[in-house]
């Protein structure tokens, strides 16, 4: 029997997944579920966007409001649904393509705003729906479809643009570390402005296969072996870095949004005056 949270936040009877076998992308739907049943949130207020790609397929599977929206356009939806009822429990799913290439205008304005949701990047370095085409976030050297002998542009490290955008809490964990997951996911969600999460997940299938990266243990020991904590890093290691790597305090937009509306109505009240 499944345990009791994931018969609370999941459609059970919507799996399998359609996900590749070792693909992170299950394990990584797990955690940040586990983050909802951490907060006991109610699914009747909660809310989840996504996009396009192998991660965007979630919402299919988690029993929650739900908003399978157009590429590139996850953010955008999700910033209307928590301008509309502040209330809601916002948050994004997004893949390395969906949320850096087509949809990287709105990751950056959503950061300057500052809008209370919470945006979980699954970043598997490549387009793994399509077949593997490189993105922003793809390492530079690695081979994919549209780059068969090594892309040759420099990868994004979207935690930094995040927090260089204005996102006052910024994260990064990978499939291997699945408890850190749902810690970051959580604090992201408890956080009162934008917050960021990057999870490094693999993909055997394209990724994995076209680098010879082996199997999918071969992949989440990489992960295991080349990520370090950002408490123990001194920022010269060439790991990944996890942990909570940026939060800070600052006015979150609705607020500001809310306060604009009654300063509206109160010069609109003057105006009928005179």
């Amino acid at each position: 029997m499944p345990e009791a949270f994931l018969e609370k936040y999941l459609r059970l009877e919507n799996l399998p997944t359609i996900w590749c076998a070792g693909c992170g992308l299950g394990t990584d739907m797990r955690s940040i579920v586990k983050a909802f049943d951490t907060l006991e949130l109610d699914p009747d207020m909660t809310v989840l966007v996504s996009g396009i790609g192998c991660s965007s397929r979630m919402p299919a599977y988690v029993d929650v409001n739900t908003v399978h929206t157009t590429h590139g356009r996850a953010i955008a939806f999700a910033t209307g649904i928590k301008l509309a009822n502040h209330d809601l429990t916002v948050v994004v799913v997004s893949g390395d393509g969906d949320a850096a290439a087509i949809g990287g205008n709105h990751l950056i304005h959503a950061c300057r705003r500052n809008i209370n949701i919470t945006l979980v990047v699954l970043n598997n370095s490549n387009y793994g729906m399509t077949s593997g085409q490189y993105s922003p976030l793809t390492p530079q050297g690695s081979v994919a479809t549209t780059a068969p002998y090594g892309n040759v542009e420099q990868s994004w490290d979207l935690c930094d643009l995040a927090r260089a955008s204005g996102a006052t809490y910024v994260a990064r964990s990978t499939t291997f570390h699945y408890e850190l997951i749902t810690k970051l996911v959580t604090k992201g969600i408890e956080h009162k402005g934008f917050s960021f999460i990057e999870v490094i997940t693999q993909c055997p299938t394209y990724f994995g296969r076209f680098n010879l990266a082996g199997s999918p243990t071969d992949m989440l020991k990489y992960q295991k072996t080349h990520s370090i904590r950002i408490e123990r890093s001194d920022g010269t290691e060439e790991a990944i870095t996890i942990g909570e790597l940026y939060k800070r305090e600052a006015r979150e937009y609705c607020d500001h949004y809310d306060e604009l509306i009654v300063r509206a109505k109160e010069l609109k009240a003057e105006m009928s005056e005179d």
